[in-house]
């Protein structure tokens, strides 16, 4: 492993997560943040930092070799709504990555620029490489509450809808009750679709996430925070399924003991 090493940053809280890991094990961290996505405390927190504008991979690329970083991480979310707006400028290295690119799905998109970073000599790590397995909690109900019967059988219904929906790279969480569909998530992301499965389930409804069939861990790895818990207490959901040991748990210790006193089920599933 080098003694460098490159962030690429979006928001929440990941970001910093696995910032403060990397810094634990000694390495030089060279952040590359994204202007309205990355959280700004993150400048103080990194050795150097470059700010960048969506779109202009070129500016990674020159940030990188001139901190002579090699490998690098991509850590955080982009807003996907953002990428849909006319004002995101394209720079020429990017161009040049999404030039063959087949479609505008995120494994297309960010396989590419991956792809992309190595041809120029920086390669992209697993994203979730310093973590420990207390953010990438192993197979095992976390919370004092099971799921009944009829939660298990929704847990189950629930796991086959989002498998499939992560193949077809639409979106990995579903929101289901006594087996039937009340949302899958597209591009407003998981908590939006929490909250719009819940009020068309008027509570007690189940929710499950899941790594995509062919998970590339480099990006786009699941993750789910105190944000989620908010958006799951908030419908006075009852059950959280997610793929064990390819999800990213944040802040576990209060996320159970929250889920605990609302007593919401929370299920690591193989």
């Amino acid at each position: 492993m080098t003694q460098s090493l490159g962030l690429i940053t979006g928001n929440g809280s990941f970001p910093e997560l696995v910032l403060r890991e990397a810094k634990g094990q000694g390495l030089r961290i060279a952040l590359c943040a994204v202007r309205e996505e990355a959280d700004p405390r993150l400048e103080s927190l990194a050795d150097t930092t470059q700010w960048i504008k969506l779109g202009q991979l070129g500016a990674i690329i020159d940030f990188f070799k001139r901190e002579q970083i090699e490998q690098a991480i991509m850590a955080g979310k982009i807003t996907k709504t953002n990428l849909l707006k006319g004002d995101i400028q394209p720079d020429f290295e990017m161009i040049k990555a999404l030039a063959k690119v087949k479609n505008h799905s995120d494994d297309s998109l960010l396989g590419a620029i991956a792809d992309h970073l190595s041809l120029k000599g920086i390669q992209l790590l697993s994203s979730v490489s310093f973590l420990t397995d207390e953010s990438l909690p192993h197979k095992g109900i976390l919370t004092k509450r099971k799921p009944s019967k009829s939660e298990t059988a929704d847990i189950e219904f629930g796991w086959k809808l989002a498998k499939e929906m992560g193949r077809l790279d639409i979106g990995q969480t579903v929101v289901v009750k006594n087996e039937a569909v009340l949302a899958v998530e597209a591009i407003e992301g998981t908590d939006e679709t929490i909250l719009r499965g819940g009020w068309l389930g008027s509570g007690d409804v189940t929710v499950v996430k899941v790594a995509k069939p062919n998970q590339d861990m480099r990006f786009d790895v699941p993750t789910i925070g105190l944000k989620t818990l908010e958006a799951l207490i908030q419908v006075k959901a009852r059950i959280l399924a997610f793929e064990a040991g390819k999800t990213i748990l944040l802040d576990r210790k209060r996320f159970i003991e929250k889920a605990d006193e609302h007593k919401i089920a929370i299920v690591s599933k193989e």
